[in-house]
């Protein structure tokens, strides 16, 4: 990695700690400057202003989740070939993954932005909310893939049900957060699991 590209991502690592830690409005860019060890012209070099820092942090993060999620259920995928199985044995991968963080999930700058998004520009506001509809698109296709195959114990709306894999993750993070409870979040992902193979399990008739 070039000088750049090391100096471009250590103000993205410290800004992110920074923000989940305090929130955008709390972080200003002269304590990322003291933090990095950089001038202000070297600041300003990287990013024009902190909205165009904010939209790097998100695209950074909304990568990286995509990533985790794309390495985790296509794991699953290839150790199980049904589509449930798959799904469930992924739900308990991404629990095990965040039960190792020695910390707990540092926090979701996709919520973040949501709390504070009058500070942001519409550009940022719309790559927040593609984000939240990427996941429920990802999350819809492998229910439908569950759904050719299974019969659900009760119906429901498809997108509401890939919704509430998203609330259930990122309403975890948040309550780990509140309760300083770190392993909250991977239990939650197990509970939803739990609720995921109930609703696909055959009704046993007497």
């Amino acid at each position: 990695m070039r000088k750049g590209e090391e100096t471009r991502t250590r103000i993205l690592d410290v800004a992110e700690a920074a923000v989940l830690q305090k929130g955008f409005g709390g972080t200003s860019i002269e304590e990322l400057i003291a933090e990095t060890g950089i001038t202000k012209s070297g600041f300003f070099y990287h990013f024009r202003d902190k909205n165009e820092l904010a939209k790097a942090l998100l695209n950074r993060y909304i990568e990286n989740d995509e990533r985790i999620y794309d390495e985790i259920f296509s794991r699953a995928r290839d150790l199980v070939d049904d589509p449930l199985q798959s799904f469930l044995l992924g739900l308990k991968l991404l629990s095990e993954l965040l039960s190792d963080l020695p910390n707990g999930h540092p926090g979701c700058l996709v919520a973040t932005i949501c709390y504070y998004e009058r500070l942001f520009d519409r550009e940022i506001q719309e790559t927040n909310r593609q984000a939240a509809l990427a996941w429920r698109r990802r999350f819809r296709g492998m229910f439908e893939e569950i759904m050719a195959v299974y019969t659900p114990r009760e119906p429901f709306d498809m997108d509401q049900l890939a919704d509430m894999v998203s609330t259930v993750i990122e309403g975890g993070i948040v309550l780990s957060k509140a309760l300083k409870e770190p392993q909250s979040l991977p239990e939650q992902i197990l509970v939803l699991r739990n609720f995921i193979k109930m609703l696909f399990q055959p009704v046993q008739h007497a």
